[in-house]
């Protein structure tokens, strides 16, 4: 970055995984970054379901969840950070929960119970994808890893992350770029 240039801002993005990416926890991934400002970035990986289904979780919480459809779909491993707790990105509503984070131009993310309550009762978000844990960067990490060919980013789509599988997620992001996966190297070039 020159001196004065105003830094990248990648909210409402995803960050695909180059096929290189050293962590194998991210390996394969497409994440969507809800927050980066100066002093880091917070995301959610949207294509690695876990073990679990909402049905699990909504138990677990001692919450009924009467709707088969919404009971069926995956949990989703989020992020290697606070992975016991969990977050619901969700489309944007009027009204809020007590604890969301409206992506500007993008989805919403939302921390409180008072969501799940409201799935509970038929009166959620119509859209959703549940999470546990999430991913978090330092200042300057996530640039220092984009600048490394460590990830691709491209402005999010929802329909990627609600109306594809999730494992056609990490095509379906690249699709946004023109890129297919077979096309991409492990190893980074340098002009």
């Amino acid at each position: 970055m020159s001196a004065g240039a105003a830094p990248t801002d990648f909210t409402n993005q995803f960050l695909i995984a180059m096929p290189g990416m050293a962590d194998d926890q991210f390996a394969g991934t497409v994440v969507y970054v809800c927050e980066h400002t100066p002093q880091g970035a917070l995301g959610l990986v949207v294509n690695k379901p876990i073990d679990i289904n909402l049905a699990n979780l909504f138990e677990k919480v001692d919450l009924p969840l009467d709707e088969p459809a919404l009971a069926a779909q995956p949990v989703y491993f989020g992020g290697p950070v606070q992975t016991e707790r969990g977050f619901v990105l969700h489309e944007p509503r009027d009204d809020t929960f007590m604890s969301t984070l409206n992506v500007p131009g993008g989805l919403a993310m939302t921390t409180s119970k008072d969501v799940l309550e409201a799935m509970a009762a038929g009166q959620g978000p119509r859209r959703v994808l549940v999470t546990l844990g999430y991913c978090g960067w330092s200042a300057g990490q996530l640039e220092r890893e984009i600048g490394h060919n460590g990830w691709l980013t491209v402005t999010a789509e929802p329909a990627v992350i609600f109306d594809l599988p999730p494992e056609a997620r990490y095509q379906g992001a690249l699709n946004l770029l023109g890129v297919d996966a077979r096309m991409l190297s492990k190893d980074a070039g340098h002009a």
